[in-house]
């Protein structure tokens, strides 16, 4: 036995070394790799005087060259900057990826095992001086402190280019109470608001707007200046993962909000104040097939047996554009029976050009979904419909259709080969790269691309906080209140299922065991059952079934039975629940808010005014019985589109 165990030592031993040798080693590479991409960042920007005012002195040559000018006009801005970029600098402009941080706000160019993340990402010297990306999405930060530095520092490195053009910081929606990889990202620092679907609980323009306007300010304090939000998709198949980041189903519900939202983060015109909207899924994500989502290859297609092609483009028509909406983004999917060619969005010639732009009038930034060329750790190329081609094919077909940028990539050389070898003129890079840097001098980047850290107090200040939590209490919607069982005396005990105790103190009338309480309150999140396919990130995206497997439900139903239960169904997506619902007293629809809110509805502090944005269907065959692209039509629903109940 013991000359097992020393058999075991010795080769556990030898297994740590090796692993440890094995991270030396690429610790070794990643310090060589960054030395050397920082070996190409030249000097930063001097200052020039002229008449009293000062300017940015990007290029370095000691004269005041247009684009530095910030008293020119923007177009003759735009045309003098882009007469002197090279071919690789255009090419870097039109790609955008994300880049983690270190702990304090620095550029994290070694990956840590603190952020797993990083070890799927290039570090932030090869996008800037390799790439000559000028374009980042965020991902999370410990503080507001550590996102403004970042962004600082990231400016920093950015004036050590060659022309100084400055970095435009991007982000997803961060302002929920929950995340979702790829889709969203949780930050605690900032005010917490109700999802896109709560938002559209509420149905208020001036709420949405409010909303959006408080959103930027933060943003801005921080040095985000896009967001790659709002979704004007329709959640017209209930079973679709990005339910909860629409406003639900209703094409003029959805249009007026987005309409809100937009001119909430961009105001009236673009300006150094505002923050440019990227909306998406253009021409209307939400009719999946079967429900699944189109980041992967189980739902690539989107279908429309009825004929409402035409209804998911309204959000866009009589919201997102109306509102000036700055940038566009087409969704991964095929359009079924829509286009000639039956190819994901973004690739088609017939949705980007002839569509969006020649029939709309849409003359933004066009950016593409993420990865769509090129494979990536977590996914692989989202290239429905030409899968068959090269990623320098793919590149090429894109720029074809109309688009401007590509996300989540990196291979801006593809870029400049097409160039080279006659495939794509120059002119066609410029027209994109004109649209691109439109934006950037429109928000004042390259005339100041830092923030004051000693300003930053206004992100999570207390009345913003406060706005938040007052939209989180009108976003819930009261679905059912038998014998008026709601809103609980004071006296009542309750037992929590699925809810924080922490909030005891707050709420003492919270007890231990259920057999203690008068009310049994049980938090139910959506059931899902993501398809095991074999990309990493599918299996983090909530899809698939609606209903409880039959042992989980049977749980929850012997918990009901021992006391009157209050049932709070917190919204990804609309559940199939028709048992749960009989058994409850109560039910709550809950748009991922705080769960002390969530108890003050409960105890009275406040009424109920919420309206469902989306139908609660009757049942799995409903479902599935249902049209894809079809608002409200499933049979019977168990709460229809715009059910809510007050008190």
């Amino acid at each position: 036995m013991k000359k097992v165990l020393r058999i075991l030592a010795k080769t556990l031993g030898g297994l740590i070394v090796l692993l440890l040798l094995v991270a030396l080693v690429f610790w070794i590479k990643w310090k060589v790799e960054a030395s050397s991409n920082m070996k190409l960042a030249g000097k930063e920007a001097p200052t020039l005087t002229y008449n009293g005012k000062v300017f940015r002195d990007l290029n370095k040559n000691g004269t005041l060259d247009v684009y530095e000018d910030k008293e020119a006009d923007i177009e003759a801005r735009i045309e003098d900057l882009l007469s002197q970029m090279t071919l690789e600098e255009k090419a870097g402009t039109m790609f955008v990826h994300m880049a983690a941080m270190k702990d304090g706000g620095g550029p994290l160019e070694i990956p840590s095992l603190n952020n797993p993340f990083s070890l799927l990402l290039e570090s932030t010297s090869y996008m800037i001086f390799r790439k000559k990306m000028n374009h980042i999405g965020s991902m999370g930060a410990n503080s507001a402190l550590d996102m403004a530095t970042w962004n600082n520092n990231l400016q920093k490195l950015a004036e050590r280019t060659r022309l100084g053009i400055p970095v435009t910081v991007s982000t997803d929606p961060r302002h929920g109470n929950t995340a979702m990889p790829g889709a969203s990202v949780k930050t605690r620092w900032l005010s917490t608001w109700p999802s896109q679907l709560g938002l559209g609980a509420i149905g208020d323009s001036a709420t949405v707007r409010e909303f959006g306007d408080i959103a930027r300010q933060e943003y801005v304090a921080v040095g985000i200046r896009s967001a790659t939000h709002p979704m004007a998709d329709l959640a017209t198949d209930p079973r679709w993962a990005r339910t909860n980041g629409t406003f639900g189903e209703d094409a003029y519900l959805s249009a007026r909000l987005t309409e809100a939202y937009i001119l909430g983060f961009q105001g009236d015109t673009i300006g150094p104040t505002s923050v440019t909207c990227q909306t998406k899924h253009f021409s209307g994500g939400g009719p999946q097939e079967d429900g699944l989502d189109a980041h992967f290859a189980s739902g690539k297609g989107q279908v429309y047996p009825g004929d409402y092609f035409d209804y998911h483009l309204i959000p866009f028509t009589e919201g997102a554009f109306k509102a000036n909406t700055a940038q566009i983004m087409p969704y991964y999917g095929v359009p079924k029976g829509q286009i000639k060619e039956e190819v994901g969005f973004a690739f088609s010639k017939e949705i980007i050009t002839d569509l969006l732009r020649d029939s709309l009038g849409f003359e933004g930034v066009v950016c593409t979904d993420w990865g769509i060329v090129s494979d990536m750790p977590v996914k692989k190329a989202s290239a429905w419909g030409v899968e068959h081609l090269s990623e320098s094919e793919r590149m090429k077909k894109i720029i074809d259709a109309g688009c401007d940028m590509f996300g989540g990539e990196y291979d801006s050389e593809l870029v400049v080969a097409l160039v080279k070898e006659g495939k794509i003129a120059e002119e066609r890079i410029d027209v994109s790269v004109r649209r691109i840097l439109r934006d950037k001098f429109r928000l004042g980047l390259f005339d100041n691309p830092y923030v004051d850290l000693d300003k930053i107090s206004i992100v999570g200040h207390s009345e913003f906080v406060e706005k938040g939590r007052q939209a989180q209490r009108r976003s819930m919607v009261l679905l059912k209140n038998e014998d008026h069982i709601l809103p609980l005396a004071k006296d009542k005990k309750i037992y929590l299922s699925g809810i924080s105790t922490a909030l005891s103190e707050r709420f003492p009338q919270i007890v231990e065991n259920p057999e203690d309480a008068d009310v049994i309150v049980q938090k139910l999140t959506t059931p899902s059952s993501p398809t095991s396919g074999g990309d990493f990130l599918e299996r983090f995206f909530p899809q698939g079934r609606l209903d409880f497997p039959e042992e989980e439900k049977q749980e929850i139903l012997e918990l009901m039975k021992t006391r009157p239960t209050v049932t709070v169904l917190t919204m990804h997506r609309p559940p199939v629940i028709p048992e749960i619902d009989a058994a409850s007293k109560a039910v709550i629809a809950d748009f991922e808010c705080e769960d002390e809110i969530i108890l003050e509805l409960i105890f009275g502090k406040f009424s109920p005014t919420g309206k469902l944005p989306i139908e609660i269907p009757s049942s799995v065959e409903a479902v599935e019985n249902q049209m894809e692209d079809v608002p409200y039509d499933s049979k019977d629903p168990l709460y229809p589109f715009g059910h809510g109940l007050t008190f």
